[in-house]
């Protein structure tokens, strides 16, 4: 058996010689050998197809920019380009976003029926004070606040200075705070 591994080692070594002379056939022929454990160590890892072809084709394309990275001296190259292989996977990995944001995590509770009660009287309160107000007033305060427009895209979209929305959006929070404090 070393025998086998010392015939292996030289010939990747020789295809490592010839990928420095830019010979595509001794890529082929390294990818032909090791991509498969390449691949294996890189999905065994982040259980994902797409994510171990990009390791896989990171690796590849490392070892052909830079063929001298591969030292025969501390080891093969199958073992060698497993290791990076995992270490790459890692590296996708701690790149990876969480699948939930936490925002995005609803904890089920048993609703507090008394607040709900009180959000509902505010909610009357609110919606009696905008009927109550001038119809520009209740426009600009309902553009900003219920579709997220801010007060310069509520200038434009009126037609209406910039200062004169400020103003409408300002008054109207004032009226809305006294019929909320009473």
């Amino acid at each position: 058996m070393p025998n086998a591994d010392t015939n292996a080692i030289t010939s990747d070594l020789a295809l490592v010689t010839a990928i420095r002379a830019g010979d595509q056939g001794a890529m082929a022929a390294l990818y032909d050998r090791y991509s498969s454990i390449v691949y294996s160590v890189a999905l065994r890892m982040l259980q994902d197809t797409g994510a171990a072809e990009d390791v896989l084709q990171d690796i590849f394309m490392q070892l052909w920019r830079n063929p001298g990275a591969f030292d025969a001296s501390r080891g093969n190259m199958g073992a060698w380009l497993a290791v990076i292989a995992r270490h790459r996977a890692i590296d996708a990995l701690r790149k990876r976003r969480p699948e939930n944001d936490i925002e995005d995590v609803v904890v089920s509770v048993e609703p507090d029926l008394a607040s709900e009660a009180d959000r509902s009287r505010v909610m009357d309160k609110v919606r009696g004070a905008l009927q109550t107000m001038p119809v520009p007033q209740r426009s600009a305060l309902e553009m900003a606040y219920f579709e997220g427009l801010t007060h310069i895209e509520i200038a434009a979209k009126t037609g209406e200075p910039l200062g004169t929305i400020k103003s409408r959006i300002r008054t109207g929070l004032l009226s809305l705070r006294k019929v909320l404090a009473a």
